[in-house]
C-alpha cells in the first residue's frame, strides 16, 4: 500500500507524521472521505470545496486543491482496487504541546482503503448524547471524532451499523458519519444544516436529485416515520430496516427505493457533479 505524505508517495510502513502534529495532539485537523470506483473518485470537487470550508472554520490555511488532486491521483494509481475509501487528512502541522498552533506548514496525507458495497438495508440505534448545533466546530468535518467513535461502538454492540443523534433542543440531527432522511405521509424530509448536522455531499446531491424537503423535525419522528434511510459517501442511499429494535416493514420502501435508483443513475452518469 502506498500513501501520500507531505509531497510524495510512501510505503505504508514509512508513511509517518510527527507525534507533535497538532492533528494528533489536540485533534486540530480536517478530513474528507471520497468514494473511488475503479480508481475514479466520485464528487471530488464538492469534497475539496468542503475541505476548504472546514479549513476556514478552523482557521487553517486553505489547502491547495491542485496538490490534493495530485495526491489523490497518485494514491489511486498506486493502489488499484474496485471500490475504495480515499481519505484526505489536513492538519495544523507541527506545533507545541497544547492548544496553540506553531508556525510550521500544515500536514497533508492521503490514504486509501479497500471497501465493499454496502447492503441495501441496515439497522440503526438512537443514542442519548446530543450534537451541539451552536458549537465552534458545528458543520466542520474535523478529526475531533471521539464522540462518534463512542456512539458507533455502542451501535455495534447492539448489532447496528449507525447511531443517530438529536441536537441540544431535541431535534433530529444526524448519524456518526451519515445524514438521515425520513418519509412522512409519502414525502421525503431531512434535517436542515441549521440542526447542526454536517452538510453531507451525498445528502446535498440526494436533496437536489429527489426534491427532498429540508425540515426541522422532532427526534421522535423516528418512531413514526414510514421509511428511514441514511446517506453518506460509502453508503450512498441505504435503507434502515430496524431502529432501536423496531422493524420497518418491507425496507427499502417505495420512496427509498426510488431515491436509491435516482442516486445510482445520476452518480453513474456524472462522476464529478458540481451540485447547486
Amino acid at each position: 500500500m502506498k500513501l501520500w505524505v507531505n509531497g510524495g508517495l510512501r510505503d505504508a510502513d514509512d508513511a509517518r507524521v510527527s507525534v507533535l502534529d497538532h492533528g494528533l495532539t489536540v485533534g486540530d485537523g480536517i478530513f474528507e472521505t471520497v468514494k473511488a470506483v475503479h480508481g475514479q473518485p466520485f464528487a471530488l470537487t464538492l469534497h475539496l470545496e468542503r475541505l476548504t470550508r472546514s479549513a476556514r472554520g478552523l482557521g487553517l490555511p486553505e489547502p491547495d486543491h491542485d496538490e490534493v488532486r495530485r495526491a489523490c491521483a497518485a494514491v489511486l494509481d498506486a493502489n488499484p482496487m474496485e471500490l475504495g475509501r480515499l481519505r484526505i487528512t489536513y492538519t495544523g502541522g507541527l506545533s507545541p504541546l497544547g492548544s496553540d498552533r506553531g508556525t510550521a506548514r500544515p500536514t497533508l496525507f492521503v490514504a486509501l482503503g479497500e471497501s465493499k458495497r454496502r447492503p441495501d438495508t441496515t439497522a440503526v440505534i438512537t443514542v442519548p448524547w446530543t450534537r451541539n448545533e451552536r458549537g465552534a466546530l458545528t458543520g466542520l468535518k474535523t478529526t475531533s471524532y471521539a464522540e462518534n467513535v463512542v456512539a458507533l461502538a455502542r451501535a455495534s454492540e447492539q448489532g447496528a451499523s449507525e447511531a443517530l443523534f438529536a441536537n441540544t433542543v431535541g431535534r433530529l440531527c444526524e448519524g456518526t458519519g451519515s445524514n438521515v432522511f425520513v418519509v412522512l405521509d409519502g414525502e421525503l424530509h431531512t434535517p436542515p444544516v441549521a440542526s447542526g448536522c454536517l452538510a453531507g455531499i451525498t445528502r446535498a446531491l440526494t436533496v437536489e436529485w429527489t426534491g427532498a424537503k429540508e425540515t426541522d423535525l422532532p427526534f421522535d419522528v423516528l418512531d413514526r416515520a414510514e421509511e428511514i434511510f441514511l446517506t453518506s459517501t460509502l453508503r450512498d442511499v441505504q435503507a434502515v430496516g430496524r431502529i432501536d429494535g423496531r422493524d420497518i416493514a418491507d425496507a427499502p420502501g417505495p420512496v427509498t427505493a426510488k431515491a436509491m435508483q435516482i442516486f445510482e443513475e445520476r452518480a453513474a452518469a456524472d462522476r464529478d457533479p458540481k451540485g447547486r
